[in-house]
Order: structure tokens, then C-alpha cells, then sequence
């Protein structure tokens, strides 16, 4: 499991957590409601990790909603810190772009 990923689900646990405004407008826009989003941490996937990313370590989830549909979550860590755990973005994932179970983009 990602080390980046770890840290954040101890920090949800918490409640240690930060949502970006773009992260709000996202979860909106898809109908995707914070109480899953926090929720689905417990059995999220780790799809994808950005050590580099250039405002902190980061990671693409997959995680479910209360209705078990699908949806990512893009968290993250604010560079140079260890707190809190940053909701960058949320969005249902087009079938179009990712693979039927949504872990993988299409080439």
C-alpha cells in the first residue's frame, strides 16, 4: 500500500481533512457526497501515486458510494507537511476513457 495513502487515512480518521475549492465544485458537479467520500477511504484502491505531484504527494483512488457506484478521488498532502489530508479533485469515471472497472485508462 502507498505510504502517501496511508498517511491520508490516518488523517481522515481524524478528521484532519481539507477539501479544495475545486474539489468542492467537483463533488457537486458528480452528485458525490463527502460522507462517502470519507467513508469509502476504509476500502479504497490505490490506482495511481504522484510523489512528485508539485503541490505535495498525491494519489488517484477508486472508491464507492453508499450505492456502490463508482467514483475517484485525487488526495493529497500539502508539500512540505504532514497535514491535513487535501481532497484535490472527485469525479465519476467516464467508461469511455477508463477500462470496465475503472483501474485502468484506456490507451
Amino acid at each position: 500500500m502507498s505510504s502517501v495513502f496511508e498517511q491520508i487515512a490516518k488523517l481522515a480518521a481524524i478528521g484532519e481533512v481539507k477539501i479544495s475549492e475545486h474539489g468542492y465544485d467537483e463533488l457537486s458537479a458528480d452528485g458525490i457526497f463527502v460522507r462517502d467520500v470519507i467513508a469509502g477511504l476504509e476500502q479504497a484502491e490505490v490506482l495511481e501515486e504522484y510523489p512528485q505531484f508539485h503541490k505535495g504527494p498525491a494519489v488517484l483512488v477508486l472508491e464507492h458510494d453508499s450505492e456502490h457506484r463508482p467514483f475517484h478521488v485525487v488526495w493529497g498532502i500539502p508539500k512540505g507537511e504532514e497535514t491535513p489530508a487535501v481532497l484535490v479533485t472527485a469525479y465519476r469515471p467516464d467508461p469511455i476513457r477508463w477500462s470496465s472497472d475503472f483501474k485502468s485508462r484506456k490507451s
